[in-house]
C-alpha cells in the first residue's frame, strides 16, 4: 500500500520557525497563500507559565493551534496523542490514504536529514505527505534549513515520533525534556483565503490595535502593550538578580514574537504594494524594525546563562528601546486603519 499527495511544496519565512514553516506547507496544500493567513494577526499574548519546551510552541488560550496562528481566518487544527507508536502510524497512514497531509512532532536526533541527527535532541514539527509500505519509506517535507523534501525510512520517523527527547549534554537546550509522544496534527481551512480587500484590511489592522490594549487590570497574563512591558521588565530584573531560570522562557516566547512580527511586516508590505498605499508600506517598515529588536532579545537571553546579571542589564536597555518603538508603531496603526 502507498499514498503520494500532490501539491506539497516548501514554504518558509526567514524569521519563522518550524511551526510557521509547517503551517505554510499545509495551508498551501489547501489552496491558501500562507502569508495572507499567517501574517495578518499581530499582538503579544502570553498566558503566564504556559511556555512548553517545543520548537512549535505558540500560546493558544481557548483556540486551536492554527486558529491561534490565523485568528482572522477560518482555520482550525486538532492535536492527536496516540496511545502507542503503532497507533500513531496507523492514524497518520489513514489520513494520508484519505488524501490529507498532516503535521507530526519529531525529535531531530532521529531524522537523518537534520543537522542535529545523532547529536542533539529537540522537539521539532514537520509535514508527512506520503508513504510506500513496500519500500518501507515515508515522504516528509521540512522547509527549515537545510530543508528536505523526500523519503526516509518509516522506522526512522517512528523513532523520532516516539522519542523521550532527553537532555544528555549541554547542547540539548530549549526544546528538550519534553517527550514527543507520537503527537500529530491535522488542519482544516474554510472560507475566504485570498488577499484582504481594503475594507477587510482596515478591520484587521483595527482588531490588532485593539489587541495591543492589553488584558484587564489585575490579570496575571501578559497581554498587549502592558503585558509585553511587564514580561520583559520582569525578565530583565530576574536576570540582573542572577537568576538564569528565566532564559528558556524568554527565548521561546521571544521566538514566537519574532516570527509573528516578521510575518506581519511582510504582510503589510504586500498589502501596501497591492493597494498602492505608501503609509501602509511605512508602517510595514516600522513593524520590521521591531522584529530586529526581538532578534536581539533572543540573542541576549540565549547567551546569558553563564552571566545572567550582565544579560539582565543588557535586556533592560533593549526593552526600553523596543517598547518605545512598539508604542509609536501602535499609534501609527491607529492612524493607518482610519486612512486606508
Amino acid at each position: 500500500m502507498k499514498a503520494s499527495l500532490p501539491g506539497i511544496t516548501h514554504w518558509r519565512h526567514d524569521l519563522g520557525h518550524c511551526l510557521h514553516a509547517t503551517a505554510g506547507v499545509l495551508l498551501g496544500f489547501h489552496g491558501a497563500d500562507p502569508l495572507d493567513l499567517l501574517g495578518a494577526a499581530w499582538g503579544f499574548d502570553y498566558p503566564a507559565g504556559d511556555m512548553r519546551r517545543e520548537e512549535y510552541y505558540f500560546p493558544c488560550r481557548d483556540r486551536s493551534l492554527f486558529a491561534s496562528l490565523a485568528p482572522h481566518h477560518n482555520v482550525e487544527s486538532t492535536w492527536h496523542t496516540p496511545s502507542s507508536p503503532e497507533q500513531g502510524w496507523e492514524d497518520v497512514r489513514a489520513r494520508l490514504l484519505a488524501g490529507t497531509p498532516v503535521a507530526v512532532a519529531a525529535d531531530n536526533y532521529f531524522l537523518p536529514f537534520r543537522p542535529a541527527y545523532q547529536d542533539v535532541h529537540t522537539n521539532h514539527l514537520l509535514v508527512v505527505h506520503g508513504f510506500d509500505e513496500d519500500r518501507g519509506t515515508v515522504s516528509v517535507c521540512d522547509p527549515v534549513p537545510p530543508r528536505f523534501l523526500g523519503e526516509i525510512r518509516i522506522e526512522e520517523l517512528t523513532a523520532a515520533r516516539d522519542s523521550a527527547n532527553p537532555v544528555r549534554h549541554s547542547r540539548d537546550m530549549f526544546f528538550t525534556a519534553n517527550p514527543i509522544g507520537n503527537r500529530w496534527l491535522d488542519v482544516t481551512v474554510s472560507g475566504h483565503t485570498g488577499p484582504a480587500s481594503r475594507e477587510r484590511l482596515r478591520e484587521i489592522v483595527a482588531a490588532n490595535v485593539s489587541g495591543w490594549e492589553g488584558a484587564a487590570d489585575g490579570s496575571s497574563d501578559y497581554r498587549g502593550l502592558p503585558g509585553l512591558e511587564r514580561f520583559l521588565r520582569e525578565a530583565a530584573t530576574r536576570l540582573a538578580d542572577g537568576d538564569p531560570s528565566v532564559v528558556d522562557e524568554v527565548f521561546v516566547v521571544a521566538g514566537v514574537a519574532l516570527a509573528v512580527t516578521g510575518l506581519h511586516g511582510d504582510y503589510l508590505a504586500a498589502a501596501a504594494r497591492r493597494l498602492g498605499e505608501p503609509p501602509l508600506l511605512k508602517l510595514a517598515r516600522e513593524v520590521e524594525r521591531i522584529a530586529h529588536h526581538w532578534s536581539a532579545v533572543r540573542i541576549i537571553v540565549a547567551t546569558g546563562r553563564d552571566d545572567p546579571a550582565t544579560a539582565g542589564r543588557t535586556l533592560a536597555v533593549r526593552t526600553t528601546a523596543l517598547l518605545a518603538d512598539q508604542l509609536t508603531t501602535v499609534d501609527r496603526m491607529t492612524a493607518v486603519a482610519a486612512s486606508i
